[in-house]
C-alpha cells in the first residue's frame, strides 16, 4: 500500500510522535483487516485525507510489543495519535463513510 507506512516495534514511536497519525494494527490472516485495506488505501491518497493524516500499519504477528503496550486484543484496531498522544481508538471493520467521519473529527 503505497501511501501507508509500514511500522515495526522499533519504528513506532518515531513515526507516530508528530502530527496526526492513524495506525492500523492488523494481521495477514484477518478477514476484517483485508476488508479495510481498500478503504485505507483510498483514504490515505493525497486526493483524500493523505495530506492531513499520516497513515501507518503494523502487523501484530511480527511486532508483538507495541500492540501489547496498547492493550490491543482484537484486530483490526486503529489508534489515532496527535503529536504523540492517543486521541482515539476504533476496533473492527468500519464502513468507509463512518471511518472517514471518525477521522475528520480529529483534523
Amino acid at each position: 500500500m503505497a501511501n501507508i507506512t509500514e511500522l515495526s516495534d522499533k519504528t513506532f514511536n518515531d513515526e507516530t510522535s508528530k502530527g496526526l497519525v492513524i495506525t492500523d494494527f492488523n494481521a495477514d490472516w484477518c478477514p476484517p483487516c483485508k476488508m479495510m485495506n481498500p478503504i485505507l488505501e483510498k483514504l490515505s491518497s493525497k486526493d483524500e485525507l493523505g495530506d492531513k493524516i499520516k497513515f501507518t500499519s503494523m502487523n501484530v504477528d511480527h511486532n508483538p510489543d507495541t500492540p501489547n503496550n496498547f492493550g490491543i486484543q482484537g484486530i483490526p484496531t486503529f489508534i489515532i495519535k496527535k503529536d504523540g498522544n492517543v486521541v482515539g481508538r476504533m476496533v473492527g471493520y468500519q464502513p468507509e463513510e463512518k471511518f472517514r467521519m471518525a477521522l475528520e473529527k480529529y483534523m
